[in-house]
């Protein structure tokens, strides 16, 4: 559509896995032209893993809407050519290697600049191109593990655990995304097009900033608590008669409220709980306490009560039940688009709401290779050659 905000913006992308991906479907969700390339063997390696239903993967398909295909040979010299070819109509080159790779490929920086003086290039890797780790291999999990994150999560009893979804992959390519829009509005106000980085491991840790300025003040890693809140009580997860609720009232207002309403304001004139400190210091005997009065009703009784009375709180759901929630359904945030090969496909929507310029799921995720030939139309070539570049099996 032509009223999407990233419309007329073309991307190339030369990005697998996750992180990289990511960024560029946020792209493409914006209304930019994205253009995934892979490798005609197999593609991208996502493309096999995960839930795979009637030969489309569920893991490739929840990060890869939004963008075409196109099947291409990059570890020769006419397939960089056609790259090359592709990349002097672009404004965006996303890509997630091992710092250097690109060079190894000769699309040094110069070589870039010379194809294409507006390329704006966006690199998401595991911790920055510079440094003592920058050409070591990353994933989520050991990022997870190097930035400290993961020592911040769990409890003195369980040790370090990492977050479910895989956390510094989505950051950095948040962060990438974000760094893309800001280096094409810079250079569409005049400036000259730049490179954009975001790394896993850099992206965790900005997203610990009020943790690290702590650590940083004093030398002190932060306190692990598990589903308690470090510094407010009471605040987590306690048991209602069928099932865990979460809630987190965070101010003395609050906690007067929840107190109220599940019987115990009372211990607010008890000496161990008159006040936040001292509410955590004693914060065993006062969780036991709520769980006492909690378990005198159900889930469904103490949300709509305490919602009532203004304490925020909520039920602990399973993905299923958050994906079938009625307020799910109101933020459209599950589509059901057709696929061309793979009947009705269902995803999770959009998350960012734009009140003029809607976003729209313009393409289901791509089966490999089939947008080559259009692709490779629109940069000039003509069938014949399209033909003989699949003949010589550079294409898919």
């Amino acid at each position: 559509m032509s009223d999407l905000p990233l419309s007329g913006v073309r991307v190339v992308d030369l990005t697998r896995i996750l992180s990289g991906p990511f960024c560029a479907m946020i792209l493409g969700d914006l209304g930019a032209d994205v253009v995934k390339i892979e490798s005609p063997k197999g593609g991208d390696p996502v493309r096999g893993q995960g839930h795979i239903v009637d030969g489309l993967s569920w893991y490739f398909a929840g990060f890869n809407r939004n963008k075409r295909s196109v099947a291409l040979d990059l570890r020769r010299p006419e397939g960089l050519a056609v790259l090359e070819r592709l990349l002097a109509g672009a404004d965006i080159l996303t890509e997630n290697y091992r710092p250097g790779v690109l060079d190894e490929m000769g699309l040094t920086p110069a070589r870039l600049a010379q194809i294409n003086p507006r390329l704006i290039v966006v690199s998401v890797n595991g911790y920055g191109s510079t440094g003592p780790y920058a050409n070591r291999p990353a994933f989520d999990f050991i990022a997870q593990a190097m930035s400290g994150y993961m020592a911040t999560n769990g409890t003195p009893a369980t040790g370090p655990l990492r977050t479910g979804p895989p956390l510094t992959d989505l950051i950095a390519g948040l962060y990438a995304a974000l760094g893309a829009v800001s280096a094409l509005r810079a250079r569409d106000a005049g400036g000259p097009a730049q490179r954009v980085e975001a790394s896993m491991m850099m992206s965790i840790l900005s997203m610990m900033a009020y943790l690290s300025s702590g650590a940083l003040a004093t030398g002190r890693d932060p306190v692990t608590t598990g589903n308690d809140h470090p510094i407010v009580a009471p605040y987590g997860l306690f048991r209602a008669a069928d099932g865990d609720i979460a809630v987190a009232p965070s101010t003395d207002v609050f906690v007067a409220r929840f107190l109220g309403e599940i019987g115990l304001k009372h211990l607010l004139d008890d000496p161990r709980f008159a006040d936040n400190a001292r509410r955590v210091e004693n914060r065993a005997e006062l969780n036991r306490l709520v769980d006492d009065a909690l378990a005198h009703g159900t889930q469904a009784h103490w949300i709509e009560r305490l919602n009532r009375a203004g304490v925020p709180c909520g039920k602990v759901q399973r993905l299923t039940e958050a994906l079938a929630d009625p307020q799910v359904a109101a933020q459209e945030m599950v589509l059901e688009v057709p696929h061309p090969g793979h009947g009705t496909v269902k995803m999770t929507g959009f998350p960012i709401k734009f009140s003029e310029t809607p976003l729209q799921l313009r393409h289901p995720t791509p089966d490999l290779g089939a947008q080559t030939d259009a692709v490779l139309a629109e940069a000039g070539y003509g069938p014949d050659e399209i033909t003989g570049l699949r003949d010589r099996g550079l294409l898919g």
